[in-house]
């Protein structure tokens, strides 16, 4: 036999669902609110150097908009960029997520392209004497490498800081 809530009880069993459900779409709606708010990331770049690798988001960018070239000239001057050792022996491994390879890219050495053509592979080696010679515009034991997207403009740039590893 089942009994059933009459009366006040029933009242207020009903008020406390009614409260729980309240309650529950609140909670869900501020949590899609709070999703909604969130950004995509951006595609990753990386460098990898004999074991060790680092990897960024986008400095500027990396959204599928053509960038202005002051704002590319503002990104290049960026402090905060994530560096990495580099014996100059050693082989330099660039590696793009597909969305760049597909929109094409080239590496920059302080700013200037070092590569003439655009690849749209996923995986790139360049010797790393290269990146401190002074014939490619090598200045001292660090240099400015970055990665920029767009054949038809640039649309993104991952910047990375190569130190010279002297061996000791």
């Amino acid at each position: 036999m089942t009994t059933l809530l009459r009366g006040a009880a029933a009242q207020s069993h009903r008020a406390v669902r009614r409260r729980r459900v309240v309650a529950t779409v609140g909670a869900v709606s501020a949590g899609l609110l709070v999703l909604s708010a969130c950004d995509k990331p951006t595609a990753m770049a990386t460098i990898t150097v004999g074991s060790s690798s680092v990897s960024s988001e986008a400095t500027c960018g990396g959204e599928g908009k053509t960038l202005k070239a002051s704002n590319l000239t503002a990104c290049l001057k960026d402090k905060d960029i994530k560096e990495i050792s580099v014996d100059p022996e050693a082989t330099v491994r660039f590696g793009v997520d597909p969305e760049i390879a597909d929109n094409g890219w080239t590496i920059l050495m302080n700013g200037r392209p070092l590569l003439t053509e655009y690849s749209n592979k996923t995986y790139s080696t360049i010797p790393g004497s290269v990146f401190f010679n002074t014939q490619y515009g090598a200045q001292g034991n660090s240099t400015l490498v970055s990665v920029q997207e767009g054949e038809n403009g640039a649309t993104g740039l991952w910047s990375f800081r190569l130190k010279k590893d002297d061996g000791s």
